[in-house]
């Protein structure tokens, strides 16, 4: 047992709280059941328990979520709420903590509802970025609705008192029964397609929900999302809500509030207007006044008052001026005769002829330094060559020849420089000072260099 680690009962409430809080299946579910032990508290807070014949659970519906509702829950009331399962810490109970809640008796179809709401919602189709601009001043207003209900008369008599210079078309649809959401889809692509409106209104006059449920369709609410014109939403009453106020571009009360959104009011326009020409002439005279001032500060001027002082006065600006411009004139031509008597002795030192006959002067000297050059080098070479004579005269062995000597070749020509170069009976070629010798070697002697001494 020591060894276990204990949890609080705080820490283990908590965990059991964390699962249910994060448990998919037990977020925005749809609940039905009776009210007991109701108790609204002075906060805005709603307390009791949603039983059935075989269980019970406790159940919370803050102010914010309470305010929304559009009746008063009663004990012993049978009703269709939407909310989230969690556990309260303090007492460790799990309850329900409700978002929304409506009377029972609608049943399936506020399930359908809630479901297909949430659906589109999560599509991105009620997003504000979506919703198209509705114009100012529309030229023609388009009328989705039944031609023979109430709604209908309660537009038109609204456009005409407000705006009567607009257009009215209207595209007949069924809004009530099985066939009245595809009549109002087919309404929408038509009124799409004409191009003729510059904004549309979709709606009926009140009744149960079973009778606008047309209007909770998905086709509905796709053609609406995809209509080019903006579309203002009318249907029912102010308490009623369905999925196409939520796509449309407007939502509006009722159909008479519709009207009075889509159109501006002739008299708002014509006070604007009044009020906009007040201002205009205001600015108008103030603009006059103005320049009025600045005329007669320009007719009081000197300029106005002595026009021959300020002529005179322009003259002799005009004589100065002449003056002047024929000072630099003269200057600018002194300048530009310097300069072209500048350039006019650059051109003749750098004229091809000047050119030419410098180089022919540079020429001619060149040639006489060569010719002296070239001599000089010849007289140098001709004494170089007759020290080299002399010199080759002085070390040619024919010299060393007419004083005796010969030179001897054996057979393969090479000098011969030592006896025994040579063997007896070779052929020998002996080169005198006047001829050759052709000898065979008979005998060879060798003389050692004390005997030669």
């Amino acid at each position: 047992m020591n060894n276990h680690q204990y949890l609080s009962v705080q820490a283990l409430t908590k965990y059991i709280k964390r699962k249910f809080d994060f448990d998919p299946h037990l977020q925005g579910i749809f609940v039905k059941g009776e009210i007991s032990n109701y108790k609204r508290h002075s906060s805005g807070h709603l307390y009791f328990t949603l039983k059935d014949d075989k269980a019970r659970i406790l159940a919370v519906m803050f102010s914010a979520n309470a305010r929304t509702i559009q009746f008063e829950p009663e004990n012993g009331m049978n009703v269709l709420i939407r909310g989230d399962i969690s556990v309260y810490e303090p007492s460790g109970q799990y309850q329900i903590y409700i978002k929304e809640m409506q009377p029972d008796g609608i049943g399936a179809l506020y399930l359908a509802f809630e479901q297909l709401k949430e659906k589109l919602s999560k599509e991105g189709l009620f997003n504000k970025e979506y919703k198209k601009p509705i114009p100012s001043f529309p030229k023609t207003v388009g009328v989705i609705t039944s031609p023979t209900g109430a709604a209908i008369r309660d537009i038109i008599t609204t456009i005409k008192r407000r705006f009567p210079v607009a257009r009215i078309i209207i595209y007949p649809a069924l809004v009530q029964g099985k066939t009245a959401a595809p009549s109002i889809v087919n309404a929408i692509d038509v009124a799409n397609q004409k191009r003729e409106a510059d904004i549309l209104i979709v709606g009926r006059g009140g009744g149960s929900i079973e009778e606008l449920w047309a209007f909770n369709e998905e086709v509905v609410a796709r053609a609406i999302f995809r209509s080019k014109i903006p579309i203002i939403s009318a249907v029912g009453h102010e308490t009623d809500t369905t999925i196409a106020d939520f796509v449309a571009d407007l939502r509006a009360p009722t159909p008479t509030g519709a009207a009075e959104m889509a159109v501006p009011h002739m008299e708002d326009l014509m006070e604007r207007i009044l009020n906009r020409k007040i201002r205009l002439m205001r600015v108008m005279k103030e603009k006059v006044v103005t320049e009025r001032n600045t005329l007669d500060r320009l007719v009081k001027s000197y300029a106005f008052r002595y026009p021959q002082k300020m002529y005179e006065q322009k003259l002799e600006q005009l004589d100065k001026t002449v003056e002047r411009s024929f000072i630099a004139l003269k200057r600018l031509y002194s300048q530009k005769q310097e300069n072209l008597q500048l350039w006019q002795r650059r051109l003749k030192r750098n004229h091809p002829h000047e050119k030419f006959d410098q180089a022919r002067g540079n020429y001619i000297e060149k040639q006489k330094r060569l010719i002296r050059v070239m001599e000089q080098l010849i007289k140098d070479k001709q004494k170089e060559f007759v020290h080299a004579i002399a010199t080759l005269e002085a070390l040619s062995p024919l010299k060393i020849m007419e004083r005796g000597y010969s030179i001897v070749y054996e057979e393969k020509n090479n000098l011969v420089k030592s006896i025994h170069d040579v063997n007896v009976g070779d052929n020998v070629e002996i080169s005198l000072k006047d001829g050759v010798l052709n000898c065979e070697v008979k005998k060879r002697k060798e003389i050692s260099i004390n005997e030669q001494n």
